[in-house]
């Protein structure tokens, strides 16, 4: 599947796109653990496991993402050992506000606004989403949240709205971090897609490719003529 020849539209993923999550996700971890004397040294002691538990409460049924957030909170300190009580699991959505951006994503959106109208299609409820967009300053065109569609990625109904809201799939190319939440859904819908893939991940037997693969959002401009 190759690139449109005429590109009208190009949506972004959020978290892990355009914003520096897992950083986020760790320190709001490392700074909530402190609090009671447990001691988080790795990233990797919560990511993966972030990760894991959120696709597993994703699956059930719809909740707001901030609801999402507090049982994989609660968890994820279960399987590290420390105890911490179901009441102040709303430390990780109270974070959210302070999940920044990647130093190179609002140079290269402001590109990308210059040369094509722009969406947001992320797995996020509305308020959440709006305290992110502090760190994302600009206008979008289009946006589609969970909580829109109450649906989470990559069940296919953001994809789906999305297409209903602009006319069709013609001219649209959607940029994502993650190959499972983003990658597969649009591949299945027939969505030119491009995998920002800043993990160095690589594709495992079965899983296809992405249209494009890139490392940054640099690259992605560069590629898309932005």
């Amino acid at each position: 599947m190759a690139l449109p020849a005429k590109i009208q539209w190009v949506t972004f993923d959020v978290y892990g796109t355009l914003i520096d999550w897992e950083k986020g996700i760790y320190d709001a971890f490392r700074k909530e653990a402190a609090r009671d004397g447990f001691t988080i040294d790795d990233p990797s002691e919560i990511i993966p496991l972030f990760h894991e538990i959120s696709r597993e409460v994703e699956g059930g049924s719809y909740e707001l993402y901030a609801e999402v957030l507090r049982r994989t909170a609660v968890e994820i300190a279960k399987r590290i050992g420390w105890p911490l009580e179901p009441s102040r699991s709303g430390f990780l959505p109270d974070s959210v506000q302070r999940w920044a951006a990647f130093k190179e994503t609002n140079t290269q959106l402001n590109k990308f606004r210059k040369k094509f109208e722009t969406g947001l299609i992320s797995n996020v409820d509305d308020k959440l989403l709006g305290q992110t967009r502090r760190h994302i300053p600009g206008d979008f065109d289009l946006v589609v949240t969970a909580q829109q569609v109450r649906s989470y990625k990559p069940d296919p109904a953001h994809f789906t709205e999305f297409a209903r809201r602009i006319g069709g799939k013609k001219g649209w190319v959607h940029i994502g971090c993650s190959h499972y939440h983003d990658i597969e859904p649009c591949l299945k819908a027939k969505v030119p897609v491009i995998w920002v893939n800043r993990n160095k991940e690589v594709l495992e037997s079965g899983q296809k490719k992405p249209t494009a693969e890139v490392k940054t959002l640099l690259e992605a401009a560069k590629l898309l003529g932005a």
